[in-house]
C-alpha cells in the first residue's frame, strides 16, 4: 500500500527478507519507483549514528521509502536535516534490576535512561528500544526515555532491610552521562543518593561529563565504593565521530581517565566493542595511551550485533567507508563461525576461532606491556553496612507517613 512517498508493508515477511540487510546510500538521481528498505522518511541525517530505520521485530508493519522522496529532501537538505533529541518521561516503577548471566561480572544494574544519545552505531542495546514500541535505529538516539523519579525510587529500594548492599553496575545498558545529561542532572541527583549510603557501584561511561561529579565521586572513593570505567574504541577522531557520533572524542576520553585517577578515583579503560577489521589494529597505541593516561586496567568486548543492530552497522560501514565494507563484514563473519552474531553466553562477548583469538592474544600481550592486565578495582561494603540502619530506619518513617495518607 502506498501512503504518499511511503510504501507501507505487512506481514506476512519471510525470514529472508528481515534476515538480509538493504545497503544503500542517499544520493541524487534516485529512481522515482524504486523501494528504499527500512529508508529515514527525511533521508540523510547530520550529528546521528544510524541511517536506518528498521521496523519493530514485534510488528508486522514497516515502512520503505520511494526514491522521489528521497531525491526532495537530498535537494532541500543537501547536507542531511538536523533531528532534534526528544525526552520522554519513562514512569518506572523500580531502578535497580537483576542480572542474571554467568559471563557477566555483576548482578546488578541501574540505568536511569532509556535510549543513548550517543548514537554509537554499534550499541548491542539498541534492540530494548523495540520494548517501547520503537526502532532501534534513529529513535534509539533521538527519543531518550528519563526515569525522572529514579532518585527516590533508588532512596527507597537502597533503604529496604534487606538490600545487603551490593555491588550495582551503572549503565549496563545505556550510558548514564549522555548529553541529556548535562541539563536533566538525573545521574548526578542519583549519585547523591549512592554517595550519601556509600553504596558500592561500578560506573561505564564514553563522556567526559563523569568529571562534573568528581566531588561525589572522590568520597566514594575514600571508602572504596566506586570504580568508573571509560570506553574507548579508537583514537581516531574521524572514526569516533562516525561511529559514536555524540560521545566524547577519543582525547577528550583520555583527559577523562587522567582526571578521574588524579582524584583518587579507580579507573579503568574498556575497548568496547572491538570492531574486526576496523579497529582491532589500534589495540596496542590504544593499551599505551590508557596506560599513559593513568587507567590502572583494561577489558575489551568483541563486537555484537543482535537483531537489526547487524543491518544498522552494515549500511553505516557501507555508507563511511564503502572501500572497506566487504573486508569488514568478512572479518566480523571470521570471528562468528560465519555468522554475523552468536548469542551464546561466553562466546558472544569474546567470539570464536582463529580471528577472534588473535585478537584475544594481541589484547593480553599489550596489555601485561603497559601493566593494564590486573584486576578490576573490587568494591568494599563496609561503609554502606554501618549507614544502613540510619536509613533503614528512615524507609520505615516514610512508609508510616505515607499509610497516614489513606
Amino acid at each position: 500500500m502506498r501512503i504518499g512517498n511511503l510504501v507501507e508493508m505487512t506481514a506476512p515477511l519471510s525470514s529472508k527478507f528481515l534476515a538480509e540487510p538493504c545497503l544503500f546510500g542517499y544520493s541524487s538521481g534516485m529512481s522515482d519507483e524504486t523501494e528504499y528498505r527500512d529508508a529515514l522518511p527525511r533521508g540523510a541525517v547530520r550529528g546521528r549514528g544510524a541511517g536506518l530505520a528498521p521496523g519493530n521485530r514485534f510488528e508486522s508493519v514497516r515502512l520503505h521509502v520511494l526514491g522521489e522522496a528521497l531525491d526532495d529532501e537530498l535537494r532541500e537538505h543537501p547536507c542531511g536535516e538536523q533531528v532534534r533529541t526528544e525526552v520522554l518521561p519513562d514512569h518506572a516503577r523500580s531502578v535497580i534490576n537483576r542480572v542474571d548471566s554467568d559471563d557477566l561480572n555483576f548482578n546488578w544494574t541501574f540505568n536511569p535512561y532509556r535510549g543513548c544519545e550517543h548514537g554509537c552505531i554499534y550499541c548491542y542495546a539498541r534492540p530494548t528500544h523495540e520494548n517501547l514500541g520503537y526502532s532501534c535505529g534513529l529513535d534509539f538516539e533521538t527519543k531518550i526515555l528519563a526515569k525522572l523519579d529514579a532518585p527516590a525510587l533508588l532512596a527507597r529500594e537502597l533503604s529496604k532491610p534487606k538490600w545487603e548492599g551490593d555491588s550495582i553496575m551503572v549503565s549496563g545498558v545505556t550510558d548514564p552521562y549522555q548529553p541529556t545529561e548535562a541539563k536533566l542532572k538525573l545521574m548526578r541527583a542519583c549519585l547523591e543518593v549512592f554517595a550519601e549510603r556509600r553504596q558500592p557501584i561500578s560506573i561505564v561511561t564514553k563522556n567526559h561529563l563523569v568529571t562534573r561529579d568528581l566531588d561525589l565521586l572522590r568520597a566514594m572513593a575514600a571508602d572504596g565504593a566506586v570504580s568508573v570505567a571509560v570506553s574507548i574504541t579508537t583514537l581516531d577522531k574521524s572514526l569516533a565521530a562516525k561511529m559514536e557520533p555524540r560521545a566524547s572524542n577519543p582525547a577528550d576520553r583520555l583527559r577523562t581517565v587522567r582526571e578521574l585517577r588524579e582524584a583518587g578515583v579507580p579507573v579503568g579503560v574498556m575497548m568496547a566493542p572491538i570492531v574486526p577489521g576496523l579497529t582491532d589494529h589500534e589495540i596496542p597505541k590504544l593499551l599505551e595511551a590508557a596506560s599513559d593516561a593513568g587507567a590502572m586496567c583494561a577489558s575489551w568486548v568483541l563486537l555484537r550485533l543482535p537483531h537489526q543492530v547487524k543491518a544498522l552497522f552494515l549500511e553505516w560501514v557501507a555508507r563511511h567507508y564503502p572501500d572497506r565494507a566487504a573486508m569488514v563484514e568478512q572479518r566480523i563473519r571470521d570471528t562468528r563461525d560465519g555468522a554475523l552474531y552468536n548469542s551464546t553466553f561466553r562466546v558472544r562477548q569474546r567470539g570464536h576461532g582463529e580471528r577472534a583469538k588473535q585478537i584475544k592474544q594481541s589484547f593480553d600481550l599489550f596489555a601485561r606491556r603497559y601493566n593494564l592486565d590486573g584486576q578490576w578495582p573490587k568494591h568494599s561494603r563496609e561503609a554502606f553496612l554501618e549507614r544502613k540502619p540510619a536509613f533503614v530506619e528512615l524507609g520505615r518513617e516514610r512508609n508510616k507517613n505515607q499509610m497516614r495518607l489513606f
